[in-house]
């Protein structure tokens, strides 16, 4: 009941002193107002591009691995041999098909960027990627309206495509395209499918803007040995780590360029997980700016609060001294003003997520992107708020607590 007790008082002291002292109680608690705007702002900014952003990357597949001339994200590049390495090419994929016992599926990829033409609606530097069969296993390819090309339309190169959907609100214009033709390069192109709308990714990708062939069409548009694009990507096989799938890959690759032991290899093997790590310490970098940009304005707040408390325990030095001489311990005292401490700097603390909540909401609804005020921030605007209270007030408490009944009692006359 005692804590109790110590809590209602220190309540009411506390907001007795925004009452009474409305412009020094504001101007001690805009440090730590700003100072938790500042740090949770800038953190809601980092967990909503971190979420965007691996959602990009989780939609290119945890579990798929990508065969390229080029590796990611390679320290000491040695780019004068990587120049005169073959672009992966058909051939890899039907050895990879024939000789891999680890993987789900693979699938060859080629882009270029082509003009598109409906009549007088024309589209230009459209993505135009060249896939095989089995891309929609692994790529997670959603389809609105329409399907996707069959395995003899692969094979045959036939001039079927699927088109995105901004790519069909401006080629056919409230108009179903399913059954219509395109002109792609001048080469007319039978629209079988509509890819669902998603918007671009952190990395500028739409599949809204793509046209997806057959990557033996593809042949019309690209030399898919000298495409500069060429990819294959493979997935693994449930249970299948991509270390595993990675070392027989490696091994059936090796084997199939007849490589020596000891030569490198002339293919690069990616996963996303290169990206994830790289983006783990750009990650890290932003949290720290956050803290410093914060820091300054929560240690500003934190002498606010301070001199509010040293203000309050020589104004009510008299009623200290009574609380004494009614039997109060030093421990009341003590956690009477640490609790007041607590309770303003929580004040200035939901002010600030106040404000970052409403800027939250602004730039959601004035932009395409979207920002999240996680709990787990408000949890941390919270805790850090009563932190820079509690230690704020603790001298001042401290002093409060250790002063004398008779000398306080004094201040009376």
């Amino acid at each position: 009941m005692i804590y109790l007790k110590l809590l209602r008082e220190s309540l009411i002291f506390a907001f007795n002193e925004l009452i009474v002292n409305k412009v020094r109680t504001f101007l001690s608690l805009l440090g730590i107002t700003i100072g938790i705007f500042s740090v949770i702002a800038v953190f809601t900014i980092f967990d909503s591009m971190e979420i965007y952003l691996r959602d990009s990357i989780n939609s290119l597949g945890s579990n798929v691995l990508f065969i390229q001339k080029w590796p990611w994200m390679e320290e000491n590049l040695e780019w004068w041999k990587i120049m005169n390495r073959d672009e992966p090419n058909l051939d890899d994929l039907n050895t990879i098909n024939k000789k891999s016992e680890l993987m789900e599926a693979a699938s060859f990829m080629a882009g270029t960027n082509k003009t598109l033409k409906n009549g007088n609606n024309i589209m230009e530097n459209i993505s135009v990627q060249g896939v095989s069969y089995d891309y929609p296993k692994i790529m997670n390819l959603e389809i609105s309206n329409g399907r996707f090309f069959t395995e003899l339309e692969t094979n045959n190169g036939r001039g079927v495509a699927l088109i995105g959907s901004e790519v069909a609100e401006n080629l056919f214009p409230n108009t179903d395209p399913i059954g219509k033709n395109i002109k792609i390069g001048g080469y007319k192109t039978y629209v079988i499918g509509v890819i669902k709308k998603k918007g671009d990714d952190a990395f500028g990708n739409s599949p809204d803007k793509t046209l997806i062939i057959p990557i033996n069409y593809m042949r019309n548009f690209v030399n898919l040995r000298r495409s500069g694009g060429g990819t294959i990507v493979v997935l693994a096989k449930p249970n299948i780590t991509n270390g595993q799938l990675r070392d027989e890959l490696t091994g059936i690759l090796r084997s199939y360029h007849r490589l020596k032991p000891g030569e490198e290899n002339d293919f690069a093997i990616n996963e996303t997980s290169v990206i994830s790590k790289g983006f783990d310490a750009f990650f890290g970098i932003i949290g720290t700016i956050g803290w410093v940009i914060g820091g300054f304005s929560l240690l500003v707040g934190g002498f606010g609060i301070a001199n509010i408390m040293f203000v309050s325990v020589k104004e009510r030095v008299n009623i200290i001294g009574i609380q004494k001489s009614l039997g109060a311990k030093n421990y009341f005292i003590l956690f009477q003003f640490l609790f007041e401490a607590i309770f303003l700097a929580l004040i200035g603390g939901i002010f600030g997520l106040l404000i970052v909540f409403a800027v939250v909401l602004v730039i959601n609804a004035s932009t395409d992107f979207s920002m999240v005020l996680t709990m787990g921030n408000v949890i941390l605007g919270i805790t850090v708020s009563s932190l820079i209270g509690l230690v704020s007030g603790f001298i001042p408490a401290y002093q409060a607590s250790k002063l004398d009944p008779v000398e306080a009692m004094r201040s009376l006359s």
